[in-house]
């Protein structure tokens, strides 16, 4: 891969933030100020307060489809003032992250391969005033306006040989069923389990004659589905979506809020005899 250290944006940012505060607003000045003319790129900042794991997903499912000068700022960051490090990462793709080291950028970078890291201490890159609870308007997106203006990474800090990990918790298997969990809802209420594809294929070639039915906590249970047409409207369904995970969604409704369940929530999957 060519060196693109020295090559241009776009930002890309990704937080918990929400749309009703001005967080996520500062933070593009902030980087409009240090970078002017950069184009500054919002994924989402709808990813549920502290929800590190979401996050870590939806810049796994995100990265790769930017080009590869980007730099992500990515922040959700429930130990924000404490001393968890600041970090920002160059990947053998050419993508530049910049976040908390607890686990956020993990995904991504796995992917995109880790060609090195640094802890974000040099101050001359940061605001002049760092708050203790808000390191994404006083650290990191100053960190990530100076990279897209040619500051090489090795100049916001020391070098670190590795970078905190998360994975999703694997789904339990328990004979001819799998047991797992909602990862968040999305703004449909559809509720994106750690339930891929491959699990649920696995699980299906060993009872080839059995059909799979779905329940989530105590529901009627459901068949996996190809598309939401495939329900009449107000049905729940189960289903695959764009991260290749399993979903529980209702037609034209909200699976959030039909099963009252979030994050944590148990979803079984089972061969019926």
């Amino acid at each position: 891969m060519a060196d693109l250290s020295g090559r241009k944006g776009p930002i890309a940012l990704l937080s918990d933030f929400g749309y009703r505060d001005h967080y996520a607003g500062v933070m593009r000045g902030v980087i409009a100020s240090i970078a002017p003319g950069i184009p500054i790129i919002d994924i989402t900042h709808g990813i549920g307060p502290q929800n590190v794991a979401a996050g870590a997903l939806a810049l796994r499912e995100s990265w790769r489809f930017f080009p590869a000068t980007t730099v992500f700022v990515a922040v959700v960051d429930p130990g924000v003032g404490t001393r968890r490090r600041a970090i920002a990462v160059e990947t053998h793709h050419g993508a530049r992250l910049v976040g908390p080291d607890n686990g956020l950028l993990w995904m991504a970078v796995e992917q995109a391969g880790l060609k090195r890291a640094v802890e974000l201490r040099t101050k001359r890159y940061f605001l002049a005033h760092q708050s203790s609870t808000f390191h994404g308007r006083d650290v990191f997106a100053p960190a990530a306006a100076h990279l897209c203006n040619g500051v090489s990474l090795t100049r916001l800090g020391p070098l670190i040989n590795d970078i905190e990990r998360i994975d999703l918790p694997e789904p339990a298997v328990h004979h001819d069923e799998l047991v797992g969990s909602v990862i968040y809802a999305d703004t449909y209420g559809n509720l994106v389990t750690n339930l891929t594809r491959n699990a649920i294929e696995n699980l299906q070639a060993c009872f080839p004659t059995r059909t799979l039915l779905v329940r989530i906590r105590n529901s009627v249970p459901f068949v996996v589905s190809q598309t939401y047409g495939d329900v009449p409207k107000n049905a729940p369904l189960a289903l695959f979506g764009s991260f290749e995970m399993l979903e529980i969604a209702v037609r034209e409704g909200d699976a959030a809020r039909t099963f009252d369940a979030g994050p944590g929530a148990e979803i079984r999957v089972c061969a019926q005899p």
